[in-house]
């Protein structure tokens, strides 16, 4: 079935006849940058149409061959159902795909994790989750840039930035925002007991044309410090990272991957323009949730989603209220079934 949200295969079509045209204008590779989108973006339409179309043939073969078919011909109607089933799961799969039409999904995006209530412990919760994040992007073959990463004092980490590329990154991951909570016995407890520690997720996506957005450079707090953890392992140790808060709005952005102060300043401040694109939209619209989210404190209460590994083990979506109990696969980074509920719900 299709979940919810519009889908119309003759726009696209005519979409893709359009940009298609455009490959075979003289000046089309005047602008290498311009003409890889248009490229890029052929693919992306292409893998969708396709496989679209193909669906509809056979749907169309079977239904007439259903209506040909004697009713003693028990082989060929159960050949015929075991079709269908196999059409309808291929659908089920192509309708993830197609509520990906958000303004922003199709683009990259920043993921970032940031410890909350329960020192220690939150910050391995929160290298937890960089992992969980890490092996999922693995598996879906996206491009991981770990920007920045803030080590915490004992274990784990304070927090981190992750540049996430790869076609509907953002549309995929957006859901993830929120605040996760942890349930366990903690390894940092010498009397075993069990500890409820909380991260937040902000997932904003990159919004490459963002040139309109001016940021006045009084606006902006900017600090350099030495680059270190494993966000800078391989680096210089020159004071090349780079720390810009935005004083207007509080927003802090950081960078510490490249090998100097002037590539990390340029990357932190394409970060800056993104969420502050994202920003003047919701202002615009005045849909503050639609794309930002709902801001959380880090703690009971307000969790997203919990992890539950003792006194028994359970991981649940309170949003969907779609559970398992394989938490060990969840942690190594297979959470589509969340991602793809979330989707479902329409939000």
């Amino acid at each position: 079935m299709i979940y919810g949200g519009h889908f119309d295969i003759d726009n696209k079509k005519e979409e893709l006849t359009k940009l298609d045209l455009e490959t075979n204008k003289p000046d089309f590779w005047n602008d290498n940058k311009s003409a890889e989108k248009v490229l890029k973006d052929i693919r992306e339409l292409k893998d969708l149409i396709e496989p679209l179309d193909s669906l509809k043939t056979n749907i169309t073969s079977s239904t007439e061959l259903i209506s040909m078919v004697e009713d003693s011909d028990t082989d060929m109607i159960n050949q015929i159902e075991e079709e269908l089933k196999d059409y309808s799961s291929k659908l089920d799969e192509l309708s993830i795909y197609i509520l990906l039409s958000g303004k922003y999904d199709k683009n990259d995006c920043i993921l970032e994790i940031h410890s909350g209530a329960g020192g220690t412990e939150a910050c391995d919760w929160a290298d937890m989750l960089l992992r969980m994040y890490t092996r999922y992007c693995e598996k879906h073959n996206y491009k991981v840039n770990v920007l920045d990463v803030q080590e915490g004092e004992e274990a784990g980490i304070k927090s981190c930035s992750l540049e996430i590329k790869g076609t509907y990154a953002y549309g995929y991951l957006k859901n993830e925002k929120g605040v996760h909570r942890l349930v366990r016995l903690s390894p940092f407890d010498s009397n075993n007991r069990r500890h409820t520690s909380f991260a937040s997720v902000e997932v904003t996506p990159i919004i490459e044309n963002n040139s309109n957005i001016v940021i006045d450079e009084k606006d902006l707090k900017i600090d350099v410090y030495r680059s270190s953890g494993k966000g800078g392992q391989g680096v210089n140790t020159t004071d090349s990272a780079v720390r810009i808060t935005h004083l207007p709005t509080k927003i802090v952005v950081t960078c510490q991957n490249e090998r100097s102060q002037i590539q990390n300043k340029e990357t932190a401040m394409n970060v800056l323009r993104s969420k502050l694109a994202v920003l003047e939209e919701e202002k615009r619209r005045n849909e503050l949730n639609e794309i930002k989210g709902e801001s959380q404190n880090i703690e009971f209460g307000s969790q997203i989603r919990s992890y539950v590994l003792h006194p028994y083990s359970m991981i649940k979506d309170h949003r969907t209220n779609t559970e398992t109990s394989n938490v060990n696969k969840v942690l190594d980074g297979d959470i589509d079934i969340f991602i793809e509920d979330n989707l479902k719900r329409g939000k």
